[in-house]
């Protein structure tokens, strides 16, 4: 049985793990906080440990460490965001202080377009384009309480304006009718009466200088780390003495004994135009009409890179997010925003609660969507169970 720092520092080090148990058969693993899982989650909270001198040791079942925050260069060298285009903001001193420890970050706003009637019209939805198409004294089409996504997303805004830019790019992203999803889904974009063109309006927005990749390898540094390790083939054989920091899905975590929990994933499939410099007016173009396709949206990476490094590239990336349903629990990246799924998981939840050192979190772990910023303050959060209130690493 071997305590985590003493080997996990050189890859020579990594050979002194397969110490076997008495009947030579298996290896065993005894560490203070075990952590399933590099991804944002699971990374703050190993940093904040660690930075406190406790005994940690990171699982992570990929070959790569960041979870889905992981970015690799195309040969052009655009840099391409592996699992879907990552925006950090956050309108917090603390959140911005903390992720410039491990990177610095050049200014990025994202700025997006839906294709509409064959134009590029701004998202969220412009009060110019309502004004436009459906008059100066329009009205919300649904009044009352909202029950579902349908209703809640006509509250904000008439007929016409939900067809063009609502209900195909939900129905292609969930796979189901609008009407049956949770009415909260709303809550994630508003009509705006200007015409302004960021997504967000947080006080700091950027991107990381060296990559997302770059920026989880340094939030991890130092700090033991097991690629191509799956934690749940292996349980029996690790210990946590004081803490099982669980990242990953909450219903493989009991074996789907309960039934499946359901969550929607993307395909994606890049495009190198040799010959175009950009191909279209930014780095996001959404595709809420399901006669173009069924792609819900398309990025174009270059318009993310600084445009001085931008004119020194020939030619562009262009990635098409077609959504998809996964049955690789390794591709599950988006809960799914209805009743019958969180009636499921509060099933798991109250189970993964009476476990004795047991912690599962992150946006699979408690089947919630999570921005980067929001993820982070969660785990912040989360990791003061383990830190008494006058430790420097709670600051």
């Amino acid at each position: 049985v071997l305590g985590a720092t003493a080997f996990l520092r050189s890859r020579q080090a990594l050979q002194a793990l397969r110490i076997r148990s008495p009947d030579n058969s298996r290896m065993k693993i005894t560490v203070d906080y075990l952590i399933v899982g590099s991804g944002l989650t699971g990374a703050t909270i190993a940093r904040r440990l660690h930075d406190a001198g406790r005994e940690t040791l990171v699982l992570e079942r990929r070959s790569h460490v960041g979870g889905n925050v992981h970015d690799h260069n195309h040969p052009s060298g655009i840099r391409i965001h592996t699992y879907g285009p990552h925006y950090f903001r956050t309108a917090s001193d603390q959140l911005w202080e903390f992720v410039n420890r491990f990177a610095s970050f050049y200014p990025y706003e994202a700025a997006l377009r839906s294709w509409v009637d064959g134009r590029y019209e701004n998202w969220p939805i412009a009060g110019s384009y309502i004004r436009r198409t459906v008059g100066e004294h329009w009205m919300p089409e649904f009044r009352g309480a909202p029950t579902n996504f349908e209703e809640a997303s006509l509250s904000m805004m008439p007929q016409l304006i939900y067809e063009k830019f609502v209900k195909g790019y939900s129905e292609k992203q969930w796979g189901v009718p609008a009407r049956n999803l949770s009415a909260g889904l709303a809550k994630r974009f508003d009509v705006r009466l200007d015409d302004e063109p960021r997504l967000m309006r947080h006080k700091y927005q950027g991107l990381p200088v060296d990559g997302y990749a770059g920026l989880m390898s340094s939030m991890l540094k130092g700090i033991p780390v097991l690629t191509n390790c799956d934690f749940l083939s292996i349980r029996e054989d690790v210990t946590a003495r004081h803490g099982l920091i669980f990242t990953g899905p909450i219903d493989e975590f009991f074996g789907f004994d309960l039934g499946r929990l359901h969550y929607r994933g993307q395909k994606r499939k890049d495009r190198y135009l040799p010959d175009v410099s950009f191909a279209q007016p930014c780095g996001q173009m959404n595709n809420p009409d399901p006669a173009n396709g069924p792609h819900i949206r398309t990025l174009e990476w270059k318009h993310m890179i600084p445009a001085e490094h931008a004119s020194r590239i020939r030619g562009t990336v262009l990635t098409d997010e077609t959504t998809v349903t996964p049955t690789d629990p390794d591709r599950y990246e988006y809960p799914f925003p209805d009743d019958a799924n969180a009636r499921l998981y509060r099933c798991y939840r109250a189970r993964a609660d009476v476990v004795p050192n047991l912690l599962v979190c992150g946006r699979l772990g408690e089947y919630r969507y999570y921005d980067m910023d929001q993820a982070v303050a969660r785990a912040m959060l989360l990791v003061k169970r383990y830190l008494p209130e006058s430790d420097p690493a709670q600051s």
